[in-house]
């Protein structure tokens, strides 16, 4: 998004707009790699199994709790970015575990 001191206010929105809306739709249209966020879950079922497993049931809910934290904020954040449905959920679960991706 470049800006031009010369045009006008109402020139520069419509322009930035368009470009929002083009990254939007490239965005929606775009397939997610899921394969890095499902190692990510997993890793996360197995620490919180282990953790019900030896009884620390506050560490379990607080590393639970956090995790849906940061899925539910993620989701709250792809729905303001205006996607709905499957897509914005699989967006918000790539942005939670996709972290399995560096390992």
């Amino acid at each position: 998004m470049g800006f031009d001191e010369n045009e006008s206010q109402a020139v520069r929105e419509e322009r930035f707009a368009a470009e929002r809306a083009r990254r939007r739709a490239e965005r929606r249209s775009a397939s997610l790699d899921l394969r890095g966020s499902h190692v990510g879950v997993g890793i996360v079922a197995v620490v919180l199994a282990l953790l019900g497993w030896y009884g620390k049931l506050v560490a379990l809910g607080v590393v639970g709790g956090i995790f849906l934290l940061w899925f539910a904020i993620a989701l709250v954040w792809v729905h303001a970015d205006g996607d709905r449905g499957g897509h914005a959920i699989q967006r918000a679960y790539s942005a939670t575990f996709g972290w399995g991706n560096g390992l």
